[in-house]
């Protein structure tokens, strides 16, 4: 049951979070609402997606029961603000961030960890 409406493909149980993560070298998981500090990193990530064949990227309801795997995250442990966003390399998380992201800082965080 989606209830996120974004185009991106949106994750929803941990177990497809952690196939995922193992499955796929680049991952950008977005974990939020529909709400005013989330929807620009979605519509950020539809943006990059169309141009970084090399990343996945995907979204989980917050208030989704199965999203406990990012929220009690050790990598988010302290974040206050929506949503959350986790980077994860080889199936790890290589960054993780919290709050409202522009496109300029996301793009640095996949230049850093996703780079070619």
């Amino acid at each position: 049951m989606k209830m996120l409406h974004t185009n991106l493909h949106e994750i929803e149980s941990a177990a497809e979070l952690e196939n995922l993560i193992s499955e796929n070298e680049n991952v950008m998981v977005c974990c939020g609402r529909m709400g005013p500090m989330c929807i620009p990193v979605y519509d950020a990530m539809e943006e990059l997606e169309e141009e970084r064949k090399n990343i996945k990227f995907h979204t989980m309801a917050f208030d989704n029961p199965e999203a406990h795997v990012i929220r009690n995250a050790p990598e988010s442990r302290g974040f206050m603000g929506l949503p959350f966003v986790m980077y994860y390399k080889n199936g790890k998380v290589a960054q993780a961030k919290t709050s409202i992201q522009s496109m300029e800082m996301i793009t640095k965080v996949l230049d850093k960890e996703f780079a070619n």
